[in-house]
């Protein structure tokens, strides 16, 4: 007898909610963890072509670090889509002006360039500073695999 891999539909998913703290953590590594969640592979139901996965809070998104001197070296882009429209923003202007696009923009980065990735970015909500507005929906504090080392 062979057994069929059990595949979901959208109706048969369901979402909790992961409360990730971004204070001294290095921002690729959680980056990818917090895009493994959105996209619903720490789940033993992961589905590729649904949207598995959970919701996200990150706080503490301005006290992220990056390694090395991408803070004043990486360069961020976006074309405004006239001629001669191309802006470019350092790390550290980011950082400064709203530390929580970083974040996102790295996770992202990592997700399916699809509309079910776009989906699945939805489900990120991510906040500079402790505080943020998803007491109601219970988000429990999901410790993440890697660990900034005490520096």
């Amino acid at each position: 007898m062979i057994k069929a891999t059990r595949m979901l539909n959208a109706r048969q998913v369901g979402r909790a909610w992961h409360l990730i703290d971004a204070d001294g953590q290095i921002l690729g590594r959680l980056a990818s963890q917090v895009a493994t969640i959105l996209r619903g592979k720490h789940k033993p139901t992961f589905t590729p072509h649904v949207d598995t996965g959970d919701c996200v809070v990150v706080v503490n998104a301005a006290k992220i670090r990056l390694t090395g001197d991408k803070l004043n070296q990486k360069t961020y882009y976006r074309h405004s889509g006239y001629r001669g429209g191309l802006k470019a923003t350092l790390a550290r202007h980011l950082m400064e002006k709203e530390p929580e696009e970083i974040i996102r923009k790295a996770v992202v980065g990592m997700l399916p360039k699809t509309p079910l990735g776009h989906a699945m970015i939805k489900k990120l909500h991510v906040y500079a500073g402790p505080t943020h507005r998803h007491q109601a929906q219970g988000p429990a504090a999901r410790p993440l695999r890697w660990t900034a080392k005490a520096s």
